[in-house]
Parts: C-alpha cells; sequence; structure tokens
C-alpha cells in the first residue's frame, strides 16, 4: 500500500470522524476495536476492504471516497444525500446497534399459525448473518398439504435490525408476485437464550392476499446445526402436536387468544 494512500485515506477518516459526537461511539457501532482503529487514523496501517466497506458503509460512503483529495472528499462528506428524505431514514435504521444485534446470528426454527391453514403451525427455517455490517435474514419455508396435494416452498431475504431493545426483521418474498412482512421480536432473557417471541405480519398466500398479524417463535439452534435435517423437519403441524416443542405450543395456543388478527376485507 502506497504511503502516500495510506496518508491520504487516515486523513480523510479524520475528517469524517469529526461529523461524530465521539470516536468511541464510531468503533462501538462500526464493531471495529478502538486501538485498530485509532492505527488507520494514524495512518500507521489501512484497514482491510472489509473493515473499509464497514467504516464506509457508516458515514454513507463508498469505499473509493475515501482516496478522493481532502477538498473533494469534505464536497462528497457534506452532499445530503437525501439527509433528510424518507429513502436516508429507513436505509439508517438497520443495523441499529450492530454490537447487540450480533449475538442473534446463527440458525433458527421459525413457528407461526398460518391463515392458509387453519388449525396448523408452519415450521420453517431462517439464517441470520452479518454482511459487510448489516444483519442479513434468509428464510426458507417448505409445504406439503396431503390431503390437496399442494408443495410450496418459499424464500425470503431481508434485513435485521436492533433498537429499543427490540429486533426488527424486514423481509421481501423471492417469486414473481413479490411481497414484504415484517416481524417484531423480544430479545433473549438474561436465563433464556433459545427463543425469541414476538407478532410477524405479512399477506395470506390463499386468501386473497389478505393481511394479517399472527404471533410467532423462533428456537434457535445455533451457528451450524444439521441443515439438511433441518429443512426435511420444515412443514405443516397440527396445532396441538407433540412434534412441537413446549414452549411453541404455549405460546402460540394459549387458551382464549385469537392469536391470527386478519385485516378487515
Amino acid at each position: 500500500m502506497k504511503n502516500s494512500n495510506k496518508n491520504r485515506f487516515a486523513a480523510n477518516l479524520r475528517l469524517a470522524c469529526d461529523t461524530r459526537p465521539s470516536i468511541t461511539a464510531i468503533c462501538r457501532e462500526i464493531g471495529i476495536n478502538r486501538q485498530q482503529f485509532n492505527r488507520y487514523l494514524a495512518a500507521q496501517t489501512r484497514p482491510s476492504p472489509f473493515n473499509t466497506g464497514k467504516i464506509a458503509r457508516y458515514f454513507k460512503l463508498k469505499p473509493q471516497d475515501f482516496l478522493l483529495p481532502e477538498k473533494h472528499f469534505q464536497d462528497v462528506l457534506g452532499a445530503p444525500d437525501e439527509a433528510i428524505g424518507p429513502n436516508f431514514l429507513l436505509r439508517e435504521g438497520f443495523p441499529g446497534n450492530l454490537p447487540e444485534l450480533r449475538q442473534y446470528a446463527g440458525y433458527y426454527e421459525i413457528y407461526h399459525k398460518s391463515l392458509s391453514w387453519p388449525g396448523t403451525i408452519v415450521r420453517s427455517l431462517a439464517r441470520l448473518e452479518e454482511n459487510n455490517g448489516q444483519i442479513t435474514v434468509k428464510t426458507v419455508e417448505r409445504i406439503y398439504d396431503r390431503d390437496l396435494e399442494i408443495r410450496q416452498l418459499s424464500r425470503y431475504t431481508g434485513l435485521a435490525a436492533y433498537w429499543r431493545n427490540r429486533l426488527f426483521i424486514v423481509e421481501r418474498g423471492i417469486s414473481e408476485h413479490s411481497f414484504l412482512c415484517q416481524t417484531t421480536l423480544m430479545p433473549f432473557a438474561e436465563h433464556q437464550r433459545t427463543y425469541l417471541r414476538g407478532v410477524t405480519t405479512g399477506v395470506s398466500w390463499r386468501e386473497e392476499n389478505l393481511p394479517y398479524s399472527t404471533r410467532t417463535i423462533w428456537r434457535a439452534v445455533g451457528p451450524n446445526p444439521d441443515k439438511r435435517q433441518l429443512l426435511e423437519g420444515c412443514g405443516l403441524f397440527n396445532e396441538k402436536s407433540p412434534k412441537l416443542p413446549l414452549p411453541v405450543r404455549r405460546y402460540l395456543n394459549i387458551d382464549g387468544e385469537n392469536h391470527t388478527l386478519v385485516a378487515t376485507r
């Protein structure tokens, strides 16, 4: 790495940091060690491409912007770039508190009641993974209805955020007729780090795209489970089935409560 590029990167990084309240807060939110970050600022070393991407994303810049001449960099740094627009505000919402969110990376079994198949609980599979300063979400749902001879494979991709001690997950269905769904989850409890409980909203596949919301519960299965076995376990279950974990049945089947709320037609 040429010294001129290293010095220019450091100078521009210092300018960018001057737009934030503290270096400590920057390091915490990006997820980079403060001592290592100080070396970047002092031009002792250049960050790896991965860390450069994380830093650039944090400041809403492109990695190559940090090698611009100082005056040009200041112009780019000070550009509005939709600073008060809704698009910027929405992008700024992800990932939220990344250090807190990192502890939720891994694979999950997802359970929720289905409006399309009354009396059943759907089990699907999701993965939360850190990529370039974001926590991405990928979900697979496999359903086989023997009576109606329906086979359905659905895939979703999205982003997760952590705000005010809550997890927010927004996903988009990957299909010709795509749609969005949103899930809000309570964090792990102090002595319980297996289940995340919350609510999800979406549209019904078999009920004229009718909007609905339902309780959902996510069961953590670790960072490297048997993925084939998990996929084979996806599908429809009777809501009282003993094959479902007891916490799942209890959370989704509380007597006297309707956990599937359907929008007015």
